[in-house]
Parts: C-alpha cells; structure tokens; sequence
C-alpha cells in the first residue's frame, strides 16, 4: 500500500511539472504570437479575396484546405528551418528578422502608395491570372496561390515569433513554436471563415427572421460588411507599419546602435507624462506606435522602387504561372 500511494506521489508530481510546462508553452506561444500581430492581420486581411467569385458552397473547403496548406508551411517546412536556425545559426535570426521586418514595411507603404496612385503594387502583377473557365481549376489555382502566399507570411509570422521566445530548451522552443503555428492558425482562418460567411448570414436572417428588428440587424450586416472588409485593410496596414518598424528599431539596437530607438522611447515617454496619470500608459504606447509607423512607412516609401524593379518581377516568375 505504501509503495502504490508513493507511485501516485510521483505521478501526481509529474503531471504537476507537466500541466506547469504545458502552461509556459501556451503563456510563450501567445506572448510570441502576439509580436507577429501585423502579419497575421494582413494574412486574414489578404485572404478573404481568394474565395471571392465562387458559389457560397465551395467557400468554405476552399478555407479548410487554404487552411490546411497554411499549418504545413508552419510545422513542416518553417517550424525545422526556424529551430535549426536557433541551434546552429542564432546569429542569422536578427537579419531574417529586420529583413522580413523591411518586407512588412515595404507591404504596407506600398498599400498606401497604390491607393493615393504613386504606386501599381506588385499585388495587381502577383494575382493577375488568365481566365479560367473550369471551376475546378480556378479553385485549384487560386487555392495553390493562397497557399504561396501564406508561406511568406507565416515566415514572418513564425520568425518574428522565434525571436519572441525566450532562452529555453529544444523541446521548449519547438512546442512554443508548434503552438504559435496552431494558434495564429487556427485564429486567422477561422476570422476569414466568419468574415466571408457573415454576409450569408445577414441574407439569411433579412429574409428568414420573423422578427422585424432581426431582419432590420441582418440587412445592416449585409451593408456593413464591405466597410469591414476596408476597415480590416486599413488596420492591418497600419499594423504592418508599426511592426514592421519596431522590428527594424530593436534589430538595429542588436547590432549595437541604439540611439534612435532610446529617442523614440524618451520622446513617447514625454508624450505619456503630458496627460492625466490615468491614460499615461495608452498614451505613451500609441505615441511610440505611431513613431516606429512613421519609421516604417518611411523605410516602406524608400523601398518600393527596389521593390517594383526585384521583388515583383521576382514574385512573378517565382508564385505566379
């Protein structure tokens, strides 16, 4: 008896030291996953436009298998590189990451250029396609080049989160990893799930409800939700900026210049201190936001010429048939 009740000591411990480093993985998967927030805000922003034109039935597979091409980039190809690039190459780790930090500036800039008309965007080269009249094709293609797409963000996604990690064991890093894969995941393809079916819902409900106030709420959501769509671009765009931006500052200050990320510090600090104590905190994290936005959207404009003569014709050849 004495030895059975010592064998449920030792495994009730071990399910201790478990669940306890089964709750470090998920605290470091969300604290990770949140530094790729501009990434994974454009990733469910680009999205949606893949199932447009097709029958309200096919919408959903073609996310489901977008889907399921997105947590293969993730944890089959990203997930090893980014753990061998921690063992055997952590040096490469802060490059990669102000190199994809410069895409997301690039990305962003380059939205805002398109809409004011300075730029084309590579986006209007990197999706043209040739008219496709079999169903099954086009969704064929447009799912392939979904998943293209979403290789490069992911890449992002999971070498900002590789940074993000603290100083941890293999196995540590690799389930932290594996989380964040499974998390942002599971999290942006379900948002564009809800997002392109929420249309189809408010038809349904305008026409099928019996009250007239669900009715009325399912024709609002109908008129609202391409203001959604335009509101969802316009935050991952800025998203992307600020990200994008932040990671350059915090690479340079790993290469030991740190000055300009000391300024905007001491500069957002005085902003916050100018306001009541009460909204001190919001203020100054808005305040350096909008300062390492500004950077990147700086650093955006100053790369859409390297971008449109390299990236694009690159892209093309590369992701598109």
């Amino acid at each position: 008896m004495s030895g059975l009740i010592a064998l449920f000591d030792d495994v009730a411990a071990i399910a201790k030291v478990a669940a306890t480093s089964v709750d470090d993985v998920i605290a470091q998967a969300a604290k990770a996953g949140t530094k790729a927030a501009g990434a994974v805000i454009d990733d469910a922003a680009v999205t949606p436009k893949y199932v447009q034109g097709f029958e309200a039935s096919r919408e959903l597979p073609i996310i489901w298998r977008i889907a399921k091409g997105s947590i293969r980039n993730k944890l089959v190809f990203l997930l090893p590189a980014g753990l061998a690039l921690s063992a055997f190459a952590p040096w490469a780790i802060n490059p990669l990451l102000m190199l994809g930090g410069a895409y997301l500036c690039f990305e962003g800039a380059e939205k805002i250029a398109h809409a004011i008309g300075l730029s084309h965007g590579h986006e209007d080269y990197a999706h043209k396609e040739e008219v496709i009249e079999d169903p099954a094709k086009l969704e064929e293609q447009k799912a392939q080049g979904a998943i293209k797409t979403d290789f490069i963000l992911s890449a992002e996604i999971m070498t900002i989160a590789l940074a993000a990690i603290p100083e941890s064991s293999f196995w540590m890093e690799a389930a932290t990893l594996a989380a964040v894969a499974v998390m942002i995941t599971v999290a942006v393809y379900g948002a564009v799930a809800l997002i392109v079916k929420m249309d189809d819902v408010g038809l349904a409900m305008s026409a099928r409800a019996r009250l007239g106030a669900t009715r009325a709420l399912g024709r609002g959501i109908v008129k609202a939700m391409p203001k959604v769509l335009y509101a969802l671009t316009v935050i991952g765009t800025a998203a992307m900026l600020w990200v994008g931006g932040s990671i350059i500052v915090h690479g340079l200050e790993g290469f030991g210049f740190g000055g300009l990320g000391h300024t905007i510090h001491d500069l957002a600090y005085a902003v916050g201190h100018a306001v009541p104590q009460a909204w001190q905190g919001i203020t100054e994290w808005f305040a350096k936001a909008a300062m390492d936005g500004v950077l990147g959207l700086g650093l955006g404009l100053a790369l859409i010429p390297v971008g449109e003569k390299v990236v694009t014709p690159l892209w093309r050849k590369v992701f598109v048939r």
